[in-house]
């Protein structure tokens, strides 16, 4: 099967996100736990210590997922790592939840990628 490599289009896409970050809202658009989440993008970086929640970077037209959302026990108020995925061996899809994620990891379908950018930004439930 093909390998699909959306590593270097991702870093691009992270830094155009994050010049799009430092202008403030309106922001993106990120699932967690099945629910659409927007983002109100604030011009922070964190060195690699202290506790995050992930961000997968899908890629494309793709919304981004995150592990994690205000209410749960152990969400970090948005301080956040990002994490690029590899569509391996199937067609870029939207995941709406991490689980989905990393069941495709364990599977092979995707990879992935090691952290790219850490960052502050807070979830606010989108509405219908």
């Amino acid at each position: 099967m093909s390998r699909i490599r959306l590593p270097l289009f991702t870093i691009l896409l992270l830094a155009l996100a994050g010049t799009a970050f430092a202008k403030g809202p309106p922001g993106g658009t990120i699932y967690a736990h099945d629910v659409a989440y927007r983002t109100v993008g604030t011009p922070t970086d964190f060195p690699d210590q202290g506790n995050f929640d992930t961000i997968y970077v899908l890629g494309g037209e793709l919304a981004n997922v995150s592990d994690a959302a205000p209410g749960d026990m152990d969400y970090n108020g948005g301080r956040w790592e990002v994490r690029p995925i590899t569509w391996v061996s199937i067609s870029p899809m939207q995941f709406t939840n991490a689980e989905d994620i990393h069941a495709a990891a364990q599977a092979g379908q995707i990879e992935i990628g090691e952290v790219v950018k850490r960052f502050e930004c807070p979830l606010i439930r989108a509405r219908n």
